[in-house]
């Protein structure tokens, strides 16, 4: 099966009257407040300043594909001098009790236009092999709360900085009396692991800042993942276990993919069902022609009167949605 592309694609575009998302729109969290009916749109944007700082805005929908933004100014921004000063991209929400959950992957430095592989000349950092990842300009992931979804508290970095480490995932509660999340650390691949490539790792924590020792979940299996894969969307609790979207890469045409797995809700170390094929590709031309060309990356999913929406990135330069109805999915991943 293949999740269903909406006919309207792209669901939200750059906007040129504001410099800090002139340039692109993309890979957004979205949560439903059900409440009130209305879906909340936190994507990733970025202007076309040379560094290219990368924000965070704030859009709403009542039906889940006509997106309007809700402010002028970013709602998340890099603080410069601090260890998220490069930017704040790729954010993931859950809700816990009264509190929203945002992690975002973030660097010390902005990345650069790095489509186009431009000198970066305003990484200045210390050549000390304890500080490489200043010079590296290394990914972590940084978590921040909020109870309105518009003024945040950032609460730090949350992942290791020996690793460049990022699709930070939280469940969207306690397992067991813990919390449990998805990461994806770069370098822990290869010799001395059992994975050749990059792959996703699970972990548990008492306090959300602090994390135990990851354990490997699953790699890349298929010729459409074999290059890397990484988590992409907030699990979604079912009857059946843990729904979890994740993108694969191929080798063959670097090309990110998605496939899905589901998790066992009391141990979600373990793998209950897993997709052989994938269930959506690049193929349209918003897809495969943009700032990474043959990218879909989904980042946000919810659930509406039985519908999973699925909101992705695409090319690196727009958002769009994909849908299917939730028992379909779900019946095609247990046979």
């Amino acid at each position: 099966m293949k999740l269903t592309k909406y006919k309207d694609n792209p669901i939200l575009f750059a906007n040129e009257h504001n410099d800090w998302e002139s340039l692109c729109v993309l890979n957004p969290a979205v949560w439903y407040e059900q409440a009130e009916d209305t879906f909340y749109m936190l994507y990733r944007a970025a202007g076309k300043d040379k560094k290219h700082y990368i924000y965070i805005g704030l859009a709403q929908s009542k039906d889940g594909f006509n997106f309007k933004r809700m402010f002028d100014r970013p709602i998340l921004s890099p603080d410069i001098d601090n260890a998220d000063g490069g930017g704040v991209e790729d954010p993931r929400i859950v809700k816990l009790e009264d509190w929203y959950y945002l992690t975002y992957a973030s660097r010390p430095y902005a990345p650069g236009r790095y489509w186009l592989a431009e000198p970066q000349p305003w990484i200045d950092a210390p050549d000390e092999q304890g500080v490489s990842y200043l010079k590296e300009n290394h990914t972590a992931t940084h978590l921040a709360i909020s109870k309105d979804l518009i003024h945040f508290k950032k609460l730090g970095r949350i992942t290791d900085l020996r690793v460049d480490d990022r699709d930070v995932i939280i469940f969207p509660e306690k397992i067991n009396g813990q919390y449990a999340r998805l990461s994806r650390p770069m370098q822990w691949c290869g010799a001395g692991f059992e994975n050749n490539n990059p792959a996703i790792w699970i972990s548990f924590s008492d306090n959300l800042m602090e994390w135990g020792e990851p354990q490997l979940l699953m790699q890349g299996e298929q010729w459409w993942e074999n290059a890397k894969i990484g988590g992409s969307c907030p699990p979604i609790k079912t009857e059946f276990g843990w729904l979890h979207l994740y993108h694969g890469v191929a080798s063959k045409d670097k090309a990110y993919r998605v496939g899905a797995i589901l998790l066992d809700l009391e141990h979600p170390s373990k793998i209950l069902a897993r997709t052989k094929d994938f269930i959506m590709e690049p193929g349209l031309p918003f897809e495969t022609d943009g700032y990474y060309n043959g990218c879909v990356f989904p980042t946000g999913n919810v659930v509406k009167d039985n519908i999973l929406y699925v909101y992705y990135g695409a090319a690196d330069k727009y958002i769009c949605v994909a849908t299917t109805p939730l028992p379909q999915l779900l019946n095609y991943l247990l046979k």
